[in-house]
């Protein structure tokens, strides 16, 4: 008689620490993006630099690409310990030049680190489940980890929130630089020295540059000026992104699957679908905080529970959902695309010429619209690639969503800064060009929702 694996087997003394430390990592990561967006206004208004607000998520997103597309290679070459506390040490340096910050540059420069190490903690946290618990237990592990995010989804703008409000935004990093020490010295004391390292081929470095020029490029469209040289940096920032997929197509060690860019595929049609939604998305955690403090007179920490509303719809939805059977998957890949241009349309109006109330169901919404159909796209996405890269496949997809997330947020703040907002927002200006910031990425979900209405033939 086999006897039930149940959380009391995770929950021994040998394997609970470990838990902890996996949890810990996992939450480092989970946090940042809530507890930055929360805390963001006050950060610009001590030390500047609205014209570079879409940088800080930007810089944070490629970072954490970076470092995922590396992590494995670090691993098998210093072994998971090391390449572990190695990049919990990245994070820590990114936090403390984050709560250091004299202007807003270094404040980016530090976001750009703290992304190193937290894209590399979460996938070496990943890593580590196979590492360090026996695999009964890996189906307990991962829905912990799915727990983890959730969590986050409350306690990040509550924690960004409370620093913001008592004019000490500097001390919401500092908490993680502590969180990020006890990381690291916990896992030289807890992670085997030469665990078993997935192996993996080279690291896609022709594909991870054009990724940053691009990335960079669109970003500093907002700063150059006149207008034909931030247009031109728009133009080239896009080539390189296209430039992207026609060489990782062609390349023997690639970040995405062949079939990335190939939309007579159902891989690449899934992956469409993520980078454009993810892309018209990702304005509103950038400047939606600004907004619901200077134009409905909002604290910090209720502007970070009404932006948090998108995690929240994601989280509840995708469990509502879960049970779908498969003939029923397509339908809820259009609904869902559907249902995200809604949000993006529906909170483009709210931000502005709504309320509070408002704000909070049109985020809401826009975040059902990716739980209803996020795990449908993974599985499309991964059943699509031939089975060789599969593997591959399961890791583009938030890959993706960190690019579309990046590029987004450079785009954004580019907008922004040619819409006026270059230093700051106003209650006039908010008003009269808010609108026309958040509307303008209606049509990149539009754009994802035509792939997801072609993705979700049966």
């Amino acid at each position: 008689m086999t006897t039930p694996i149940g959380w009391r087997n995770l929950l021994n003394a040998e394997l609970a620490p470990r838990f902890a430390l996996l949890c810990l990592g996992i939450w480092l990561n989970a946090a940042d993006t809530l507890v930055t967006v929360t805390i963001m206004p006050s950060v610009a208004r001590e030390i500047g630099g609205y014209q570079y607000f879409g940088w800080s998520i930007a810089a944070f997103l490629l970072g954490s690409i970076l470092a995922g597309a590396c992590s494995g290679k670090l691993s098998i070459r210093f072994g998971l310990r090391q390449a572990t506390a190695l990049a919990g040490v990245f994070y820590a340096v990114g936090c403390a030049m984050g709560a250091l910050a004299p202007d807003f540059l270094v404040f980016v420069a530090g976001r750009l680190v703290q992304g190193l190490g937290a894209g590399a903690i979460v996938s070496l946290c990943y890593v580590a489940v196979s590492a360090l618990f026996p695999e009964s237990l890996w189906p307990r592990v991962y829905g912990a980890i799915a727990g983890v995010w959730g969590a986050a989804t409350l306690l990040g703008p509550l924690c960004g929130g409370l620093f913001a409000e008592a004019g000490f935004w500097r001390g919401a990093f500092w908490l993680f630089v502590v969180q990020a020490v006890i990381f690291v010295v916990a896992v030289l004391v807890m992670v085997p020295s030469a665990p078993k390292a997935p192996e993996g081929g080279r690291i896609p470095g022709r594909q991870l540059a054009l990724l940053t020029i691009g990335v960079s490029l669109i970003a500093a469209a907002g700063v150059t000026p006149g207008r034909l040289l931030p247009a031109a940096c728009a133009v080239l920032g896009l080539l390189a992104m296209a430039a992207l997929l026609l060489v990782n197509g062609r390349s023997p060690d690639r970040l995405l699957p062949s079939a990335a860019g190939d939309l007579r595929t159902a891989t690449g049609l899934g992956l469409m679908v993520i980078f454009f939604c993810e892309a018209a998305t990702v304005g509103f955690s950038v400047y939606g905080p600004t907004f619901i403090q200077v134009l409905h007179g909002a604290g910090p920490l209720l502007s970070g529970y009404v932006i948090g509303g998108i995690a929240a719809g994601w989280t509840i939805l995708s469990f509502v959902v879960a049970g779908l059977p498969p003939h029923r998957e397509g339908l809820a890949i259009r609904l869902g695309g559907a249902v995200i241009v809604a949000g993006v349309a529906w909170g483009a109006f709210e931000m502005v010429r709504g309320g509070l109330v408002g704000i909070a169901a049109s985020m809401t919404l826009l975040g059902a619209g990716f739980g209803i159909c996020w795990a449908f796209l993974a599985k499309r996405v991964i059943s699509g690639a031939g089975e060789a890269e599969q593997a591959l496949a399961s890791g583009a997809v938030p890959t993706t969503q960190l690019m579309g997330g990046a590029t987004g947020a450079a785009a954004a703040g580019a907008l922004a800064n040619a819409l006026g907002f270059a230093h700051g927002v106003d209650p006039a200006a908010g008003a009269a060009h808010g609108l026309a910031l958040f509307a303008a990425f209606i049509p990149l979900a539009l754009v994802g929702f035509a792939a997801a209405w072609r993705l979700g033939r049966n």
